[in-house]
């Protein structure tokens, strides 16, 4: 398995962030030579400690990590100009708190970040591959259930979170000119909700936060009634999906869902966690109003990923939250 990517060099931006960094440990076991880049605005040293020290070195022979802001061009920060043979875009902030504090930072690296990347392999390796982290936020507050990749989306593009994801939206329309145009092999995935260790217990996600909460004996915040739904998918099956992505041969140009098509209410989700950590204990949620823009269903076609990446996830919810809880309790 992963043939291709055996012995390569791949360049994989965002590396400090929770599918960045889950990545590298994967990644370093095949063999696979890793330049990981990461400004830390929104990824977390604390992540990739186990292949770095304190000051930033390397304790692995091939990882070498540069922080670095990649929405400016490549040549900025890969001093050496150098070849590599795959690019994982995965650098941006994800979670609605968070790209909301940083909509700047987040636009840029999604689209002019996206660019400059690309630019980087056309000029040094036009045989290279680029995966670009696509989102499901692509689809907005979606009109079709489940989410094909042929549907287009109904996005509010001046709303609180259009800085995410109309800049992923533009992110893949640099994809595609660069593979029609300029015959670079570019790759989406457009990702659903992933949730399980190295994830930012404070990001200010739905998982996080209930756990969060429960910990804590506090009442689980539900906004909305409770009713609208999310899929879930454990961060080794995402992780499978895109190593499959970029190692399979004939998918450039492709864009395929990548995630979990198991659906649970927000209502659902705060129950198991609750009966995780607080078994015995009176279920007493808080309600709240709804987040402007904020998606009443989400959930996966993965008929394309199924055919194309021989793949569909292998861990159920309830296990997964198990383990994402023991992460977050653990001292």
């Amino acid at each position: 398995m992963f043939e291709y990517l055996q012995g390569k060099t791949v360049l994989l931006t965002g590396a400090a962030g929770f599918i960045g960094s889950n990545l590298v440990a994967k990644l370093l076991p095949l063999g696979v030579r890793v330049i990981g880049v990461d400004n830390l605005i929104t990824g977390r040293a604390e992540n990739l400690a186990e292949f770095l020290d304190e000051s930033g070195n390397s304790k692995v022979a091939n990882f070498e990590f540069i922080r670095a802001d990649v929405s400016q061009p490549a040549r900025n920060y890969m001093d050496e100009y150098r070849t590599v043979d795959v690019i994982l875009h995965f650098a941006s902030p994800a979670s609605p708190p968070r790209y909301q504090a940083y909509p700047v930072e987040t636009y840029l690296v999604n689209t002019m970040g996206t660019h400059y990347l690309l630019q980087y392999l056309k000029e040094t390796n036009p045989e290279g591959r680029f995966i670009f982290a696509g989102t499901s936020e692509a689809y907005g507050n979606p009109l079709v259930h489940p989410q094909p990749e042929t549907y287009w989306g109904n996005v509010n593009p001046n709303g609180k979170r259009s800085c995410y994801d109309e800049s992923k939206r533009m992110g893949e329309t640099i994809c595609g000119i660069f593979y029609r145009d300029f015959g670079v092999d570019a790759r989406i995935v457009r990702i659903f909700n992933t949730y399980g260790p190295q994830m930012d217990p404070t990001d200010g996600r739905v998982i996080p936060n209930f756990v969060n909460q429960a910990v804590r004996k506090e009442p689980l915040t539900i906004y909305g009634d409770g009713s609208y739904t999310r899929s879930y998918c454990y961060i080794d099956d995402l992780i499978e999906y895109i190593l499959r992505m970029a190692d399979k041969e004939n998918l450039a140009g492709e864009t395929i869902n990548i995630g979990n098509p198991e659906e649970f209410t927000i209502l659902q989700t705060a129950q198991m966690v609750h009966k995780l950590v607080n078994s015995g204990v009176e279920f007493k949620p808080e309600y709240k109003p709804l987040p402007a823009d904020d998606p009443t269903r989400r959930c996966p076609d993965i008929s394309k990923a199924k055919k194309l990446l021989e793949y569909e996830p292998q861990v159920k919810f309830v296990d997964g939250l198990k383990k994402t809880v023991a992460y977050f309790t653990s001292p």
